[in-house]
This record gives C-alpha cells, sequence and structure tokens, in this order.
C-alpha cells in the first residue's frame, strides 16, 4: 500500500507496531534519514534479503528509499517473504517534509 507523507506521519503516530525502513545506500542514509529508520540496502541483494528473513512478520513496515522506486521493489521483495503489513511512502525522500537526521 502506497502512503502520502500526512498518512504515513498518521500512522506512526498511531501505531505501535511501526518499523521504518530506508532502503537507499549506506552513504544515502547517513547524509539524512528519517528518525528511527533502519537501514537495509535493497542495492545490496544478499545482506537485504538476509535481514528480510529476520524481520518479525507481526510489525508493521514503513518503506522508503529517495523518490519511490526502490521502496517499491523493497515492499514487493518484502510480501514474497511473507512479511505482509509493508507501506511504501510515496515520493520518498526527497517528498518528506518531516524531520531529517543525519549520521
Amino acid at each position: 500500500m502506497d502512503l502520502g507523507q500526512e498518512e504515513l506521519l498518521k500512522k506512526l503516530d498511531d501505531d505501535d507496531k511501526a518499523f521504518i525502513v530506508d532502503v537507499r545506500t549506506k552513504e544515502e542514509y547517513e547524509e539524512s534519514h528519517i528518525p528511527n529508520s533502519k537501514l537495509m540496502d535493497i542495492k545490496n541483494p544478499k545482506s537485504f534479503i538476509e535481514e528480510i528473513e529476520n524481520l518479525d512478520k507481526d510489525l508493521n513496515y514503513y518503506v522508503y528509499c529517495h523518490s519511490g522506486v526502490r521502496s517499491v521493489q523493497a515492499c514487493q521483495i518484502m510480501k514474497t517473504f511473507g512479511i505482509n503489513n509493508v507501506y511504501n511512502l510515496l515520493g520518498g525522500i526527497s517528498e518528506w517534509g518531516g524531520e531529517l537526521v543525519k549520521d
């Protein structure tokens, strides 16, 4: 399911099972990311799949990338591994108007 920024913010406020996933590269993540997000670089397929296999299927995953392309792919892959509560941030971090942090 795709979510706009306002929808995502509302869901995050109400969701005690929220888990935010950043599927960009480590370099992109270090430049800026949404607070409390976990880096799972989709461009590193082996590591990405290993991370998915260890995810708690009871959580709700909010996935983003730079513009929304990689996150759509990530959501599809996650669903093939039985992660069904997956939400894609439309427009990615480039459209995000909320808080960002740097590493």
